[in-house]
């Protein structure tokens, strides 16, 4: 089956972002006077949005009430301040984008980070290639695993879902993929293990990102 079209997910598939997320929200906890984490223990707390990365980082009996919202809007804040400090493209994505824009293929971007950020790292890190749509949370669909966003994007790009293919570093970006008729293919350079992704139901799990021009390019897919 021929592939037109590639869809990502954005931290820990193509940007290496996990250590100004870590430091922003280890801020926000410091300055409520809550204990902060190492950075690893980022890597499970990304990947369901912005309001479940704080309630997670917050102690379990702090979860509730006016401290959670307080805590996502002092992180808005201070990430919006401090999000390109450290962050960059993993190695390989830029070859693996210029592959797939040599075969023709359409590019999207589905994040469950909020969109005002993903549009920024977009605009820094991924400008040199086009990209049909690039939509984060709050853009009018609910988040990631619903694959309401993932069917409309392919719509969008006149696409049909069995032709395109979703490449995530996470089990909810697997779960969009598989929900939306995708080919799900881990990315496990990024937040999880090929072992983590495979179990999660990953058609593919990667350890390099050119292996994505492999798939597109083997004969009967």
């Amino acid at each position: 089956m021929q592939y037109h079209a590639a869809l990502f997910d954005l931290d820990g598939t193509l940007l290496d972002s996990l250590r100004d997320i870590a430091d922003a929200t280890n801020r926000t906890l410091a300055a409520h006077g809550f204990p902060t984490h190492p950075q690893d223990a980022y890597r499970q707390f990304i990947g369901d949005g912005m309001t479940k990365l704080i309630a997670r980082a917050l102690p379990a009996d702090r979860r509730e009430g006016p401290t959670l919202p307080t805590c996502v809007e002092y992180y808005r804040g201070d990430y919006g301040a401090h999000w390109n400090v450290h962050s960059r493209l993993y190695d390989g994505i830029p070859a693996m984008l210029d592959g797939l824009v040599a075969r023709q293929i359409r590019l999207a971007i589905l994040s469950n980070k909020p969109d005002e950020f993903v549009q920024q790292c977009v605009r820094q890190y991924l400008g040199d290639w086009r990209f049909d749509v690039i939509m984060g949370a709050g853009a009018g669909y609910p988040h990631k695993p619903d694959p309401a966003a993932a069917l409309a994007i392919a719509g969008e790009m006149g696409t049909r879902p069995d032709r395109s293919v979703y490449l995530g570093d996470m089990e909810v970006d697997i779960a969009t993929a598989r929900a939306a008729g995708m080919l799900a293919v881990g990315a496990a350079w990024g937040f999880r293990t090929p072992a983590q992704l495979t179990a999660a139901g990953a058609q593919f799990a990667l350890t390099d990102p050119l292996q994505l021009l492999e798939i597109v390019d083997a004969p009967g897919r």
